[in-house]
């Protein structure tokens, strides 16, 4: 079972229940999904043709690949956008969508290992909810997850990362994943 799974069950759930008076342990918040998410624009003006035969993209593809354990979806462009040199249908990015198990087993290893490793890291923005219990924030680069060899890197690429949550509210989903490690500024 997964470190952070087993910790929410056993310790942030009895707490969470305690602090929101609740009875029903399905009604206390729990992480829902996350999803990674990676914008190719660079990827998509260097290249004439397809952009999945571009360098970048492939070198993308692989480190999202590596970094989620899951193959990542294309999202393509919904409309054409001539000052961007963009057509309807193109390749922009790629998205990987993680439930689950494997969305506690990212989790964890990005509060414990890939946010530490950042450059000059003083917190994470405690405002970047978005109203209904979601949490937004990005990565300026992927060489912080030690899956991913900084060697091969050969672009440097970031990442979006949402943290969905089954939480009513901004502030129970902030107690939720305070209590689960995520390091939020003072």
């Amino acid at each position: 079972m997964a470190r952070l799974l087993e910790r929410f069950r056993k310790e942030v759930l009895p707490e969470l229940k305690k602090e929101f008076g609740r009875d029903n342990p399905m009604s206390i918040p729990k992480v829902d999904k996350v999803v990674v998410s990676m914008g190719l624009g660079k990827a998509v003006a260097e290249s004439t043709n397809k952009a999945r035969e571009n360098k970048r993209f492939v070198e993308a593809e692989q480190h999202i690949t590596t970094i989620t354990g899951q193959k990542p979806q294309v999202c393509k462009a919904r409309k054409s956008v001539s000052n961007f040199k963009l057509r309807e249908g193109y390749d922009v990015g790629l998205r990987v969508t993680m439930r689950g198990k494997r969305a506690y087993e990212f989790l964890d290893r990005m509060i414990s290992i890939a946010i530490p490793r950042v450059r000059d890291f003083r917190g994470l923005k405690p405002d970047a909810f978005d109203g209904r219990g979601n949490y937004n924030m990005g990565l300026t680069e992927v060489g912080v997850f030690p899956e991913v060899n900084p060697d091969k890197i050969s672009y440097q690429q970031g990442l979006n990362i949402t943290i969905c949550t089954t939480a009513a509210n901004d502030s129970e989903a902030r107690m939720l994943l305070t209590k689960l490690g995520m390091p939020f500024r003072s």
